[in-house]
C-alpha cells in the first residue's frame, strides 16, 4: 500500500514539474476585455462592448472605451475614429489632432496620410497639412518608408518624397504586399509578374515571380506557381520554392506551412522547428511565438520547446514583455516574467 502511495505521489510531482517547465503563467491583467491588441509604446488598445480604449501595463485606462475604432500607437500618437471621422490622441488619451478627416493612416517617419474630401494628402504631428490632398486611393499604398511613399495620381502610381515631389515616375504597377521600400528595395508588378526596384526606380530584380513581399533581414519571400521560397538582394534563390505557405523572416526564423502543419526554418532553409502545429504565429517576437496544438494556443521558444503550455483559446505575440491571450470570450495579458523566474 505504501509503495502504491509512493508511486502516486511521485507521478503527481513529476506531472506538476512538467507543467511548471511548460509555463504555468499568471495573469498580469486579468481576462476582462471583449478584444485586446498588443502593447505599443507602453499602451494597448482594448475593447469593452462595442467601444475601444487604451490601457497601460498596470491595466489602468489612460483613455476610457469611447472610440468606434482605434489603432495602436505609432510615433507617439494613435489613430481613432468616432462616427465617420478620424483624429489622433496622445499617450495621455487627449486629442492632439481633432476628428477632422474622412480617412487616415498611422504616422510613419513623422507623417500620416489623411483623406480630405475625395483626395489624400499628408499631415505632420501638429495636424498641419504638409503635402496637399491631391492623390487618389490605391490599395495598400501611402505610408512613408525609407523616405518615400507611393501614391496614385490620375491613375498612375508614382513615388514621392516628403516634400511631395515625384522622384520615381510611373512605370510599374503595385498591388497587395507591394510598394513600400524595405532594405533599399521595393516590390513592383509588371504584368502578372513581380520584381524589385531601387530608390532610383531602376529594376534590379527582373519581374519573374508569381508573388512577392518586401525584404526582411536580407531575404524576400517569393512565390513560383503554388510554392514559396526566398531570394537574396541579388535575386538569387537561397531557399528554393518548396513550401505551401510561408512568411517573412523575423528574429532569424520564418514560419512555413507544409500541408496543414506549420513549423519554422532558419536562413539556410533548415527546419529548426519541424512542421507539427495546427496553426502558428507568423513571426517570432522577443524570442517566442504563439502556436496552436489541437484547439489551444501556447508559446514555444526558438528551440521548439514549449515554454507556455497550450491553454488559451487564442493568443497574440509578445510585445514589450506582455501578450494578449483569450480565455473563453475574454482577453487578458500574461507576462514573460511570470515564467522566466
Amino acid at each position: 500500500m505504501n509503495k502504491i502511495l509512493y508511486i502516486l505521489i511521485f507521478s503527481t510531482l513529476l506531472f506538476s514539474s512538467s507543467d511548471a517547465q511548460q509555463g504555468e503563467v499568471e495573469y498580469v491583467i486579468k481576462p476582462q476585455f471583449d478584444d485586446a491588441e498588443d502593447f505599443s509604446e507602453g499602451l494597448a488598445k482594448v475593447k469593452i462592448g462595442d467601444r475601444w480604449g487604451f490601457i497601460n501595463k498596470e491595466g489602468q485606462y489612460v483613455a476610457n472605451p469611447q472610440f468606434d475604432i482605434a489603432w495602436s500607437f505609432s510615433e507617439g500618437l494613435a489613430k481613432v475614429k468616432i462616427g465617420d471621422k478620424y483624429g489622433y490622441i496622445n499617450q495621455k488619451g487627449r486629442y492632439v489632432i481633432n476628428l477632422l478627416f474622412d480617412d487616415a493612416e498611422d504616422f510613419s517617419e513623422g507623417l500620416a496620410k489623411v483623406k480630405i474630401g475625395d483626395k489624400y494628402g499628408y499631415i505632420n504631428k501638429e495636424g498641419q497639412v504638409v503635402i496637399q490632398p491631391q492623390f487618389e486611393y490605391s490599395f495598400y499604398c501611402g505610408d512613408f518608408s525609407e523616405g518615400l511613399a507611393y501614391v496614385s495620381i490620375d491613375g498612375d502610381d508614382v513615388y514621392i518624397n516628403k516634400e511631395g515631389q515625384i522622384v520615381i515616375q510611373p512605370q510599374f504597377e503595385y498591388s497587395f504586399y507591394c510598394g513600400d521600400f524595405s532594405e533599399g528595395l521595393a516590390c513592383v508588378e509588371n504584368g502578372d509578374n513581380y520584381g524589385y526596384i531601387n530608390k532610383e526606380g531602376q529594376l534590379v530584380i527582373q519581374p519573374q515571380f508569381d508573388g512577392s513581399r518586401g525584404f526582411s533581414e536580407g531575404l524576400a519571400l517569393v512565390k513560383i506557381g503554388d510554392r514559396y521560397g526566398y531570394i537574396n538582394e541579388e535575386g538569387q534563390y537561397v531557399i528554393n520554392p518548396q513550401f505551401d505557405n510561408a512568411w517573412s523572416f523575423s528574429e532569424g526564423l520564418a514560419c512555413v506551412g507544409i500541408g496543414d502543419k506549420y513549423g519554422y526554418i532558419n536562413k539556410e532553409g533548415q527546419y529548426v522547428v519541424n512542421p507539427q502545429f495546427d496553426n502558428a504565429g507568423i513571426r517570432f517576437s522577443e524570442g517566442l511565438v504563439d502556436v496552436k496544438i489541437g484547439d489551444k494556443w501556447g508559446y514555444i521558444n526558438k528551440d521548439g520547446q514549449v515554454v507556455i503550455k497550450p491553454q488559451f483559446d487564442y493568443a497574440r505575440f509578445f510585445s514589450e514583455g506582455l501578450a494578449a491571450v483569450k480565455i473563453g470570450d475574454k482577453y487578458g495579458y500574461i507576462s514573460k516574467a511570470s515564467f522566466e523566474k
